[in-house]
């Protein structure tokens, strides 16, 4: 499985943007997928998770609840996180993942596409 991630850029706070990651190489549907993000000088945390297949179940990290929106459409083959009211602490390189199990731990998942840096600025 190959992952592309795509949509970072610059915004203001309180703005939006939307992250995509397309999947290449296998069944995409079989995988759940996972968004992870790395803000400088942390450790990389989880942000937002989706189910496999119709992607019937989500979880979020505390910190973008009710901000942030993982969805997925299989027949593109791609993974998308909707992020709303954008805040600085936002910051940060963004990760795809995809894996076999649904979780928020990073040693879960098998395929890592490239970061895609967002910048919230103040």
């Amino acid at each position: 499985v190959q992952l592309q991630a795509s949509g970072g850029g610059l915004v203001q706070a309180g703005g939006s943007l939307r992250l995509s990651c397309a999947a290449s190489g296998r069944t995409f549907s079989d995988f759940a997928r996972a968004w992870f993000r790395r803000a400088p000088g942390k450790e990389r945390e989880f942000v937002a998770v989706i189910s496999r297949s119709g992607g019937s179940s989500t979880n979020y990290a505390d910190s973008v609840k009710g901000r942030f929106t993982i969805s997925r459409d299989n027949a593109k083959n791609t993974v998308y996180l909707q992020m709303n009211s954008l805040k600085p602490e936002d910051t940060a390189v963004y990760y795809c993942a995809s894996g076999s199990y649904y979780s928020v731990t990073s040693g879960r998942y098998d395929y890592w596409g490239r970061g895609t840096l967002v910048t919230v600025s103040s």
